[in-house]
């Protein structure tokens, strides 16, 4: 037994913001060779959310970081730690964490980004935890964002119509009342990172005035993400369930990374967990990566269908490949 699983973890306040712009299926028939048919067959996606010209990933974090700490009942001044989850950061540098930090008045907090894709929030999890369990009086404010967006090929339909924009955050200390944390699971695979892709690092190098190619944006084998997807989300949700003497029945409600419904309907399938005990708002917001489970918990809450008492199952796959599941009492 670890240390970091020997001291209580809570997630004391959650949040989310999508931006107000959504744009639907029929909206991308104008511009986009697909339909509202094609997309939602293939997908379940029937809009996503975009933001304004002007907005960044930073602004979409804060937003949803003042929503978690008023859920929290905390004030900003509180925050001891920012960590921020994203693959599409405003900047290389500076780290989009120190840009919300600045946005909510934070000063003096210990604050960094990190890439693990669509599993963001989950790996976030596990850092948070891990900074608590060394420091018990840390108040971590965790916050996963994404402006995917700004990264698409608006003429290959095979990604483009996939993804969304918004963020996520939440609130975790060692103390007060909030969800426990009771265990959470993170793995990677770096050799299979080439099948799905966001270019513009110092990979490619360019000079002043060269085209941006199509390695700029979102590339993705859709068929192998799939596979890898399906497998290794079912496989960590058992690892992490069996090595807390659990099994799916005492699971109330699972919460998958919100990428494409038949990859949910898929992980749901292979874990014997029934349709009604999965929540599903990928029709409404697309697939916003590093934001899609912090965003789906605040749903989830918001709608009721997340209730007190309840055990919750989180899984996540994305590119890297990274993946990971986590236990959270409500």
């Amino acid at each position: 037994m670890t240390a970091s699983r020997d001291i209580a973890c809570r997630v004391r306040g959650f949040g989310a913001y999508t931006p107000v712009d959504v744009l639907t299926n029929f909206d991308l028939e104008k511009f986009v060779e697909t339909t509202d048919e094609w997309i939602t067959t293939r997908t379940g996606i029937k809009q996503r959310h975009r933001l304004a010209e002007g907005q960044n990933a930073s602004d979409a974090a804060a937003e949803a970081a003042r929503l978690a700490l008023a859920d929290a009942g905390m004030e900003p001044g509180e925050i001891t730690h920012v960590i921020n989850a994203t693959c599409t950061p405003d900047y290389l540098c500076p780290n989009t964490a120190c840009l919300v930090e600045a946005k909510l008045g934070i000063m003096g907090a210990m604050a960094f980004d990190f890439n693990a894709a669509c599993s963001g929030y989950v790996y976030g999890l596990s850092m948070a935890r891990a900074i608590v369990a060394a420091q018990p009086e840390a108040r971590v404010l965790l916050t996963a964002t994404e402006a995917l967006t700004r990264r698409l090929n608006w003429a290959d339909r095979t990604t483009c119509v996939l993804f969304g924009d918004g963020a996520g955050a939440s609130v975790i200390t060692a103390d007060g009342e909030g969800a426990l944390l009771e265990d959470v699971l993170c793995a990677s695979d770096g050799n299979l990172g080439g099948l799905l892709t966001i270019g513009g690092g110092t990979h490619t190098p360019y000079a002043k005035g060269d085209p941006v190619g199509d390695d700029f944006f979102v590339q993705m084998n859709g068929r192998d993400v799939f596979k890898h997807a399906v497998r290794n989300m079912a496989a960590i949700s058992q690892d992490v369930l069996a090595r807390n003497g659990l099994t799916t029945d005492d699971v109330a409600l699972l919460i998958p990374h919100q990428a494409n419904l038949r990859i949910i309907e898929a992980v749901g399938d292979r874990l014997g967990v029934p349709a009604e005990r999965v929540f599903v708002n990928l029709h409404e917001f697309g697939n916003t990566s590093a934001a899609s489970v912090p965003l789906a918990i605040a749903d989830a809450r918001a709608k009721g269908v997340l209730r007190p008492g309840m055990r919750v199952l989180l899984a996540t796959f994305g590119g890297g490949f990274t993946w990971g599941a986590a236990l959270l009492h409500f």
